[in-house]
C-alpha cells in the first residue's frame, strides 16, 4: 500500500495532516491525517504544514495528537 503525499504541488514527502477549510467562518483546521478520499480537504506533509498561512482575518485552528 503506498503513502498518502503531500498535496502541494511538487511535493512528494508522506502526508502528515490534513487541512479543511470553512470558508463562511473565514477558519482553516489542521489536524491528524484524515480518512482518505475528502475531495475537500488536502493532505500535507510536516514541513507544509508548519509553514501553512491564510488569509488576513482568517483563523488557524491546530488539533495535534497527544503523546504518551
Amino acid at each position: 500500500m503506498r503513502d498518502r503525499l503531500c498535496s502541494k504541488v511538487g511535493c512528494a514527502r508522506e502526508a502528515m495532516s490534513t487541512l479543511t477549510y470553512d470558508y463562511g467562518d473565514q477558519m482553516a483546521a489542521l489536524g491528524p491525517l484524515g480518512p482518505a478520499g475528502d475531495p475537500h480537504a488536502h493532505d500535507l506533509c510536516a514541513i507544509h504544514a508548519d509553514r501553512l498561512s491564510v488569509p488576513k482575518g482568517w483563523v488557524v485552528v491546530r488539533h495535534e495528537t497527544l503523546r504518551a
